[in-house]
């Protein structure tokens, strides 16, 4: 078992062990039976204190489950999540409460996420009466502190959500949850639905927060140019599984594996001639995640793909000291440096 290519030897903070999530399937009445969709199949990361971990892949592959079984608030179906060494999954929702408040979510869509009746102080008032954080006057204190920490004045508390843009919102969303002190954010797409100079400001926010707060982030996203920019390491996710993981620099100047190769080549560039060779390594649609392919999902979609690809899934291997990869032909991949 793997858990993910990591330099340094760095202790983990939080660990997933051999993941499973299995989703739906069901007996029709009268007919055959509907099989379940595998939407996290085996998968093994950990996440070191004070990293940022990106975790990519199409709509679909289960990042968003993936995240949502680390937070807690989706059982896994086998597997195990681990945080400072001890074994969190499985438990009730009481027990979950207590410790788990160490990882907070920030949800995609963070309008959707606000109740629209409640102000902004309310919202934020909320999660902290819900712990016993304090009596009204210090939860008061707190959150006028929280909003200019991630650069709102305190007049923010009484307005609505229909009043803020998608920004304030991004930043209404990141003070609820640090006003319980995590030390694990996951961040699913932070950025999407914003403008260019909206996502910078962002970026530039969740950042120095991470340094002001010694904050650990997951950041769940499509958008590589995002997580070239922030992440550490990042995670390549297809149809379930992870299928490439390494330092980020490291996988985008040298990615291993077919399916990473190929979201990279189809990433926008702003420069001309830039465009990186593997746009053709991809043929056909994606499978069903009913009826997965034998073997590698990705081989019937791969240029590399031989018939021995079907025997097995290929399990993650290294690639380089902390470069790991799941696949049985990424030594016939040329390398070609990327540049996003």
């Amino acid at each position: 078992m793997t858990t993910g290519a990591r330099a340094g030897g760095t202790a983990s903070i939080l660990e997933a062990r051999d993941l499973e999530v299995l989703l739906g399937g069901r007996q029709r009445f009268l007919g055959t039976a509907v099989p379940p969709v595998r939407a996290v199949a085996g998968v093994s990361l950990t996440l070191a204190a004070g990293e940022t971990l990106g975790l990519v892949g199409e709509s679909g592959c289960g990042k968003t489950t993936l995240g949502r079984v680390l937070l807690g608030i989706q059982r896994e179906s086998a597997g195990e999540v681990l945080l400072d060494g001890r074994i969190v999954s499985g438990m009730d929702r009481a027990d979950a409460r207590k410790s788990r408040n160490a990882i907070q979510y920030v949800h995609q869509d963070a309008g959707a996420a606000l109740d629209p009746w409640w102000s902004i102080g309310g919202i934020l008032d909320e999660g902290l009466r819900v712990h016993g954080l304090g009596d009204a006057v210090a939860r008061h204190e707190r959150i006028d502190r929280m909003l200019g920490a991630v650069g709102l004045d305190a007049s923010f508390r009484l307005r609505y959500v229909h009043e803020l843009s998608g920004g304030q919102l991004r930043r209404v969303a990141l003070a609820r949850i640090l006003l319980l002190e995590p030390r694990i954010v996951i961040l699913d797409e932070p950025t999407s639905g914003l403008d260019l100079s909206v996502q910078a400001t962002v970026l530039r926010l969740i950042q120095d927060l991470k340094a002001r707060l010694g904050l650990t982030y997951l950041l769940i996203s499509h958008d590589l140019s995002v997580v070239q920019r922030i992440c550490d390491r990042v995670a390549i996710m297809y149809l379930g599984r992870i299928v490439e993981i390494g330092p980020a620099a490291q996988v985008f100047a040298a990615p291993r594996h077919p399916y990473t190769r190929t979201l990279l080549a189809a990433a926008p560039r702003l420069v001309p001639g830039h465009e990186m060779p593997g746009a053709n390594l991809i043929i056909g649609d994606p499978p069903s995640a009913r009826h997965l392919p034998p073997g590698c999902a990705f081989h019937p979609r791969c240029a590399f793909g031989e018939s021995k690809c079907t025997e097995a899934v290929p399990r993650l291997e290294a690639a380089g000291a902390v470069h790991e990869v799941a696949c049985r032909r990424w030594r016939a991949i040329d390398v070609v440096p990327v540049s996003i």
